[in-house]
C-alpha cells in the first residue's frame, strides 16, 4: 500500500533513530486496529508525499492541559520542499477538527527541550508552552 510505504518513509525522516522494521508494524497495528487515533498523509501533486500527523485521545493526565479525554499531536513532519507551504497548519486543523468530533477542548503536543525549530512550529500553530521539564535517573548498582 503507498500510503503505508509514504507514511513510513516520513515516520523515518522524523524519527530517524527508530528501526524501519518497527515503523512499519507500528503503522500496520494502527491500521488495523486505530482506536482512538487519527493518521494522515498531505499529498502534493502528483500525489508526493508533502507531510504527515498522527494524534490520538490521552485520558491520563497530560502535563498542562485541564481537560480528560485530551487530543494528543503524537507526531507531524512535513518533507523540506513542502516546509513554510501550509502544510503544517492543514494537517495540525485537520487535528483539531478530528479532536472536537471526540469532544476535546484541548490539543496538547510535545517536543525535546533543544528541538527548536518543532517549538517555533507549535508557536506559529498556535500552540502554548506549558511546562519544560528535564529527566534524572540514577543506575542502581
Amino acid at each position: 500500500m503507498e500510503d503505508a510505504a509514504d507514511w513510513a518513509a516520513m515516520r523515518q525522516a522524523l524519527w530517524p533513530k527508530g528501526n524501519p522494521g518497527v515503523h512499519d508494524a507500528d503503522i500496520a497495528q494502527m491500521l488495523a486496529a486505530p482506536g482512538d487515533t487519527i493518521n494522515l498523509i498531505a499529498r502534493a501533486d502528483h500525489g508526493r508525499p508533502a507531510g504527515f500527523a498522527e494524534a490520538g485521545l490521552r485520558h491520563d493526565y497530560v502535563n498542562g492541559t485541564e481537560s480528560s479525554p485530551v487530543a494528543f499531536l503524537e507526531g507531524i513532519y512535513v518533507a523540506p520542499a513542502f516546509r513554510r507551504t501550509g502544510v503544517a497548519r492543514q494537517l495540525v486543523e485537520a487535528v483539531e477538527n478530528w479532536a472536537r468530533q471526540q469532544g476535546c477542548s484541548e490539543l496538547a503536543s510535545d517536543t525535546g527541550i533543544a528541538n527548536i525549530a518543532s517549538q517555533k512550529l507549535h508557536d506559529a500553530l498556535g500552540f502554548s508552552e506549558t511546562q519544560r521539564v528535564v529527566y534524572f535517573r540514577k543506575v542502581l548498582g
